[in-house]
Parts: structure tokens; C-alpha cells; sequence
């Protein structure tokens, strides 16, 4: 009997042994803001959506009291900066002493620690944005009393993503900050966006024995969007002159993974050693030699020793 049977010659190829994870979509930037003193809200400026650029006015909290509170610093500080001024006149020209200088002196560094103290609390009434990016949420409304440490403004910055990963401890030592990263998104399966990791965590996860991974992605359109699932392919390694074999050319034989190759027109079976998958590929690591003729159709057919037909 003599069974017809397909043939390639097996090549080395250059093999990138690619890891593929599953990691939630964060903002590279999520701030809450919070009031930082009690009182009315005066004004709120951006919606819900808006931009907002770093050092941007947000919101505005009962500066009334505030700036009247620093007026009275401001001028307590005036006095006794003045009083300070003319005594040391007066001291160099010997009418007082020293201990009416050092007084005057003691009283003006108090008030203008507390002009100094009174223009912070006074900041405080003006809630500026730290970072650039969108308005996520508002949680009060212009006209609404907000106490010292209530929620404000939601904000993102979405032009990156970030998406952190859960590496097995024995694929962490083949990345570094720095290395490329390729990320797709479950709900936009149209598109890949090029990634860098950004970090690798040191110590394993005390439950998983998992190392965190983070890495950032640059998202142009802002198309992704925080809480999506995304998946991301990380190279471990690459492997020149690799022996790859389809994976269809595997033949199980008694729970043995072997493949068949024709030699002189007979098929001979060859017990191999698998090593990395990439796609529908399949490295071989013993077994197999470059050169030889694969047979990759009809191989469940065939048995060591047998004729065989190549067309």
C-alpha cells in the first residue's frame, strides 16, 4: 500500500516567543478633588466632559470670608512692618533699647506668618486642576455648601492608557521597563496601539504569585476608554535559526507527539520535543533537523516504514 502524502522542507526561522495577558484599561491620570476649607460653592466653571488644562480654575469655594480674613493680615503685617522700620530708626539713633527693637521685631515675624498662613487658607477657595485632561464627574452644584475634605470634580487624562498586568514568576525576568509591547482592546477589535512597559513591580503578589506589570499606551482619538479589557502581547525572547513545524503536522500516537518525515520515498517517524507556540507554529526542539521533508498531509495515515507517494 502506498499512500500519497504532502511534503515541506523544514527551514530554521527566526521565533519570537510572545506572551499574551489580560489586563483591565486605566487612565494614566485619575485625580479627585476635594474641598479643602467648608463653605458655599460659588462657582463651578467646566461641565461634565469639558478639557481642563493643568492650573485651570475649577471651582470656586466662599472666598468672601477668605479674602477678608487676609485683608486684616495683610494689614496687621503692614503695622507692624512700619513699627518695625521706625524703631530700628529710633534704635540707631540710640532713643530706645534693644529690647523695644527685638519686640517690634518678634511682633512683625508673627504677622507676617500670619498674612502668610492667611494667603494659603485663601488659595484654598480656589480649586485649580493639577493635571490636563477631561472633567469625569461633578459632585455638587454652584450654590451647594461642601464641607473641608467633600468630593468635588472627578478628572482623567486619558491621552495614555495604562494597563497593569499580572506576570507568572516565571516570565518576569524577561521584562524590563522600556520594552515594546503591542495592546489590543476586546471592544475595539479594528485596531492595535503600540505600548512600553512602564514598570515592574519586585515583589510577587502574597495570593497569586504574580508580578505586577504596568504598561502605557499612547491613545490618540481617545478611542479607549478607562475599565475596558485589553490584551497585551509581550516578547520573552527571540529565537533565531528555530525548527518549526505546523501544528497540525503533530501526530499523537499512544500519547506520544511525534511527526513524520519522507525519506526515499518511505515514511519515518520522528518522536519530538515541542518548545514554544507561535500561532498555527510550532517549535521543535529535538527531533527534527533542518532539511528535511515534512510530511503535512496524510501524516495520520502513515506508519513508520511505510510507502509513501509525494505528487
Amino acid at each position: 500500500r502506498v499512500v500519497k502524502v504532502s511534503v515541506i522542507r523544514v527551514q530554521p526561522d527566526t521565533l519570537e516567543d510572545v506572551l499574551v495577558l489580560p489586563g483591565q484599561t486605566d487612565a494614566s491620570q485619575d485625580v479627585l478633588l476635594s474641598a479643602e476649607h467648608s463653605g458655599i460653592v460659588e462657582w463651578i466653571g467646566p461641565k461634565e466632559g469639558d478639557r481642563v488644562s493643568q492650573g485651570e480654575l475649577v471651582a470656586r469655594i466662599d472666598h468672601a470670608a477668605l479674602k477678608a480674613a487676609l485683608d486684616r493680615a495683610q494689614a496687621a503685617f503692614s503695622l507692624a512692618d512700619a513699627l518695625y522700620q521706625r524703631r530700628s530708626r529710633l534704635a540707631e539713633r540710640h532713643i530706645i533699647n534693644q529690647e523695644a527693637l527685638d519686640h517690634s521685631e518678634t511682633d512683625r515675624t508673627l504677622a507676617k506668618g500670619n498674612l502668610e498662613m492667611a494667603q494659603v487658607e485663601y488659595e484654598r477657595a480656589f480649586v485649580r486642576s493639577p493635571i490636563q485632561g477631561r472633567v469625569n464627574r461633578l459632585f455638587v452644584d454652584a450654590g451647594e455648601f461642601v464641607n473641608r475634605g467633600e468630593p468635588l470634580v472627578a478628572l482623567v487624562n486619558v491621552d495614555k492608557i495604562e494597563i497593569r498586568l499580572n506576570v507568572p514568576e516565571m516570565d518576569v525576568r524577561f521584562f524590563r521597563p522600556g520594552q515594546e509591547a503591542v495592546v489590543r482592546v476586546d471592544a475595539l477589535p479594528e485596531g492595535t496601539w503600540e505600548g512600553v512597559v512602564d514598570f515592574v513591580a519586585f515583589k510577587a503578589h502574597p495570593a497569586t504569585k504574580t508580578f505586577e506589570v504596568k504598561v502605557l499606551a499612547d491613545n490618540p482619538g481617545h478611542k479607549i476608554r478607562p475599565g475596558m479589557i485589553a490584551r497585551v502581547s509581550l516578547v520573552r525572547r527571540v529565537i533565531p535559526d528555530a525548527v518549526m513545524a505546523p501544528l497540525f503536522a503533530l501526530v499523537d500516537k499512544g500519547g506520544e507527539r511525534m511527526v513524520f518525515v519522507e525519506e526515499d520515498g518511505l515514511a519515518r517517524a520522528r518522536t519530538v520535543q515541542m518548545g514554544v507556540i507561535q500561532g498555527d507554529r510550532i517549535q521543535i526542539l529535538d527531533g527534527l533537523a533542518p532539511g528535511e521533508r515534512l510530511i503535512v498531509k496524510g501524516q495520520n495515515d502513515v506508519e513508520e516504514g511505510m510507502k509513501v507517494l509525494v505528487p
